[in-house]
């Protein structure tokens, strides 16, 4: 994992531990970054936000990236932050919650939170994308505005996946779950995703990722006739365990013609099985990406347990 260098199409700013306002870009023009830690500063963050706070005019900030040490082990001290300045806040349209690289911190230990008292604070928020999942949960019944969201995870909670699957989310274009390993809090199921993949509550999405999952060939079967897929532009099943039974159910299923991408990156698949799903969909318009192949044999050779399949991002 690496930070991020743009987001919500801004290029990312990370606020200066010494700097005069005339020195700082228009708070509008980019996504404000906040890092303290080694190899940037030694300030406490407290003393970083409330530098922000007090130089910044937050009434034009649009995008917020917060990252170590406001998630690095204990979750929602990024989500407090913002919540007692929301008043302000009066243009936030998008917010990264825990942009910590693997320098600083494994993805399986970066702390979250109950996000509903933080949806509920910023109604007209239209990108979230939070990494980690230790402690997440998501139970909202709805948000009016949300259109993209995003969450990357080595281990998403059952409950939260269940409860973005269920969530009434009318704007939202895009989404992606990294259901990460049972080991590191994953877990969730078919069952879990079912409102989701019914479709209901989510007319607009376009982009459907279900990615970073052991269960991936069960997904794809589930998605081969899920109603959901009728509606989406690209459908995203990489990073996890996809074999050539998830693959042969999916071009068994319905049409995926109609889709421009299908990213099976990072997979378990026999070249045979390679080479039909490129010669079925391609022709038809839809671009297949089948970067990182992996092969299992080679793993349980050198490892000597499991299947010999594995998600890209756990630990």
């Amino acid at each position: 994992m690496q930070h991020v260098r743009e987001f919500h199409g801004l290029s990312a700013f990370t606020f200066p531990q010494f700097a005069r306002p005339a020195e700082l870009p228009d708070p509008a023009a980019v996504a404000w970054r906040f890092q303290c830690g080694p190899y940037v500063s030694d300030e406490h963050y407290q003393d970083c936000w409330e530098r922000f706070v007090a130089t910044v005019e937050l009434e034009k900030v649009r995008a917020v990236v917060l990252g170590f040490p406001w998630y690095d082990f204990e979750g929602g001290a990024g989500e407090r932050c913002l919540i007692e300045q929301s008043h302000r806040f009066t243009s936030l349209e998008a917010v990264f919650l825990g942009d910590v690289e693997d320098d600083e911190a494994m993805i399986s230990t970066i702390g979250q939170s109950d996000l509903a008292p933080f949806l509920e604070a910023f109604p007209g928020l239209r990108e979230l994308a939070v990494r980690g999942g230790e402690g997440l949960d998501f139970p909202v019944t709805g948000h009016k505005e949300l259109r993209v969201l995003r969450v990357e995870s080595g281990g998403l909670p059952p409950e939260a996946a269940a409860h973005i699957a269920a969530a009434e989310l009318p704007a939202l274009e895009s989404l992606e779950l990294w259901l990460g390993d049972d080991e590191y809090g994953g877990g969730a199921t078919v069952e879990d995703l079912a409102p989701l993949f019914a479709g209901v509550g989510k007319p607009n999405l376009r982009h459907l990722g279900i990615q970073n999952s052991p269960i991936q060939d069960e997904i794809a079967a589930a998605l081969a006739s899920a109603p959901v897929v009728e509606q989406l532009i690209s459908l995203s099943l990489s990073m996890g365990t996809l074999s050539d039974a998830g693959a042969e159910a999916l071009l068994h299923g319905q049409p995926l013609t109609h889709l421009e991408l299908l990213d099976l990156s990072h997979h378990f698949l026999s070249r045979d099985m390679m080479l039909r799903l490129w010669t079925t969909l391609e022709p038809a318009g839809v671009r297949v990406h089948l970067r990182g192949r992996n092969d299992e044999d080679a793993y349980l050779l050198e490892f000597g347990d499991g299947n010999g399949r594995y998600v890209a991002v756990a630990e």
